[in-house]
């Protein structure tokens, strides 16, 4: 365990699983750990259960519900008003939907939720990570990123043609490589890194309901399933350690680098994708009441 003593790091869906255990382990190492959470009750559970099984009251709670942009870029703002440094953004909030929705901003959900909102937030609080550099960036994605075999459909990015809840996950956990790859080519010499972990399965409940094969595959794997504590362990690991202070651009399982898919490796396509994203998560495009 290394100490994080002074530093100030912000995890997103941190109230339950791989976030509350990434929280509450960085909190135990002395962070001061702002955590994500959708609502208000359950980001205050996320404390309650943090300050009694560490000991630590060095957390605060930022809310934003990730399938409104808006709510995304108020919180964002509420961060940089509030601090104005940031040591530590881990980025791993994600859901998967059982039916197809398009958000009021014309995304389809599954895709704003677990990339674009996390684009948006670290565009806005991009100055903050400047300002405590050396800092990291820490994505959460997924092995399932491989069954997006034909890469980023920039031809439908809402999946009309033949969504299905796995396949949208698994197009939204490319995009979140593919982002973390571009944004540490982008970021190299800035005094930032960016890697990203696959956690491998994981008993957090995560998917296990209803979600046709998917959900029926999750309740096989159960019995094999990681606890949280184990999936969060490489997340800490790259959050902290100074072993990996000066890496960047990897896509690691359990500590060791890991090739990540042909489709998640091609630059142009990741080029593609940042363009777009700053065009669908930019708040000029989306006429965002709190940056006019």
């Amino acid at each position: 365990m290394h100490s994080m003593q002074g530093k100030r790091v912000l995890v997103t869906g941190a109230s339950s699983g791989i976030g509350l255990e990434t929280a509450r382990e960085l909190a135990r190492m002395g962070a001061d750990v702002m955590l994500h959470a959708r609502t208000q009750s359950r980001g205050e559970a996320a404390q309650e259960h943090i300050a009694s099984s560490t000991g630590s009251e060095r957390t605060t709670l930022l809310t934003a519900d990730f399938t409104d942009l808006f709510s995304v870029c108020d919180a964002a703002n509420r961060f940089v008003e509030q601090y104005d440094n940031l040591d530590v953004l881990v980025l791993n909030a994600g859901t998967i939907f059982p039916e197809r929705h398009v958000s009021e901003h014309g995304n389809e959900l599954t895709f704003q939720v677990n990339h674009l909102a996390h684009f948006m937030l670290w565009r806005v609080l991009f100055p903050l990570l400047w300002a405590s550099r050396p800092s990291r960036i820490v994505h959460v994605s997924s092995d399932s990123h491989l069954a997006a075999r034909n890469g980023i459909r920039f031809d439908d990015l809402t999946l009309e043609d033949g969504w299905t809840p796995f396949g949208a996950y698994a197009h939204s956990k490319l995009a979140n490589i593919m982002f973390c790859y571009a944004q540490a080519r982008k970021l190299r010499k800035m005094g930032v890194t960016s890697n990203v972990v696959h956690p491998g399965v994981v008993a957090s409940g995560f998917g296990s309901e209803g979600y046709g094969v998917f959900g029926r595959a999750m309740r096989k794997l159960l019995p094999l399933a990681r606890t949280p504590e184990q999936g969060a362990d490489t997340v800490v690991w790259l959050a902290s350690s100074p072993d990996v202070a000066d890496v960047t651009g990897g896509y690691f399982r359990n500590r060791r680098p890991h090739r990540s898919s042909r489709a998640s490796r091609d630059e142009e396509a990741q080029e593609r994708l940042w363009e777009t994203s700053i065009e669908l998560a930019g708040c000029n495009h989306l006429k965002c009441p709190q940056c006019d």
